[in-house]
């Protein structure tokens, strides 16, 4: 089981990682500093999106789940509703026209059961 960063650590060289590889990020929301859950929002500058959420494998260590691709209206709905009920979630946009998405972690999509 790996070790975590506190959220607001995590994020912070998320979006640094991000700036330095010219690409354009920013916070939309934060969130527990200590131990807040995290939203991506990867927009590919050709009106395309994709969300990513970590969750914790049966081995202890971070994935997180890509969600299929969608459009700037989808994409805010669904960040929205997840905000209604979680109020300490950090919420991190990233503009690039590759779709990179900067994580280090395993990125698998919704419904890959491998």
């Amino acid at each position: 089981m790996a070790i975590r960063l506190k959220t607001h650590i995590f994020i912070a060289a998320l979006v640094r990682q991000a700036q330095i590889s010219d690409a354009f990020a920013y916070i939309v929301h934060k969130g527990d500093p200590d131990a807040g859950s995290i939203m991506l929002r990867i927009a590919d500058l050709r009106g395309g999106n994709r969300l990513y959420r970590p969750i914790t494998a049966m081995e202890g260590d971070r994935v997180w789940m890509q969600s299929d691709n969608m459009d700037d209206m989808a994409a805010h709905t669904e960040i929205g509703k997840l905000l209604s009920y979680d109020s300490d979630l950090w919420v991190v946009e990233i503009e690039d026209k590759d779709g990179r998405h900067f994580l280090t972690e395993p990125v698998k999509a919704f419904g890959d059961k491998t």
